[in-house]
């Protein structure tokens, strides 16, 4: 939604990693950056998806930042090899907390420092994610959850949050090669991740995109969803 000025919309849900609240580089002229989340479960194309939005953005002059979550920093990566290929067994509260310290130094040393440029910020992934895996399908609860990754984002949400959707069966066929260890929880988990995702769409407004199509279909509706939501 945009304002009467024409500018996004940012009065809506403040929960983290839910909708609105792009940050700006107030007083030094430039333009407040953007920041776009892909989420969506395993399966569902989101990383394809989120390079061909960043490079359609890119081609529109505009300047991008792609990320992703766990693992963007150097802090991230170790994180991300402890979360998903440890040694380890990770309890579901450490799982989210990992999650969430990932997140922290995600947010402060990528994203704050791209919005303030006034940059595109394109993230296959961000707060959603733990909202729906580990609130949702390991049963930690949205709020908990939520209150945790508000105080590791310092409450930065996104501009829009495209949510891409299949069906189980479909993620689950396009399962292929060595699963970490989330992916490899099995389709129970998988059709509760997907429950949650999409109980958070409708309580808090993502766009719905269908993911069942080809990769180009996918790209053409998601490119639709950020035109008509912050006309690039």
């Amino acid at each position: 939604m945009v304002d009467e000025a024409g500018h996004p919309d940012r009065s809506g849900d403040r929960r983290p990693g839910l909708r609105g609240g792009g940050v700006s580089a107030g007083g030094t002229g430039t333009p407040p950056g953007r920041f776009v989340v892909l989420e969506g479960c395993d399966g569902c194309g989101k990383s394809t998806q989120a390079d061909r939005l960043a490079r359609a953005l890119g081609a529109r002059g505009r300047t991008v930042c792609p990320t992703f979550e766990p693992g963007a920093t150097d802090l991230g990566r170790d994180l991300r090899r402890l979360l998903l290929g440890g040694p380890h067994a990770v309890v579901p509260r450490a799982e989210a907390l990992l999650m969430a310290a990932d997140r922290a130094q995600h947010v402060d040393t990528v994203v704050r420092p791209a919005l303030e440029r006034g940059d595109w910020v394109v993230s296959d992934r961000y707060v959603g994610s733990s909202l729906a895996y580990q609130g949702g399908a390991r049963g930690l609860g949205v709020d908990a959850v939520a209150a945790i990754n508000d105080f590791g984002t310092g409450g930065l949400v996104p501009d829009l949050v495209v949510y891409l959707r299949a069906p189980v069966a479909v993620l689950a066929a396009r399962r292929s090669g060595p699963a970490d260890r989330i992916e490899g929880e099995g389709d129970a988990f998988l059709a509760a991740v997907a429950a949650a995702y999409d109980a958070l769409a409708t309580a808090h407004g993502w766009a719905v995109v269908d993911a069942t199509p080809g990769p180009d279909e996918v790209a053409v509706a998601v490119w639709g969803t950020v035109v008509r939501e912050l006309a690039p």
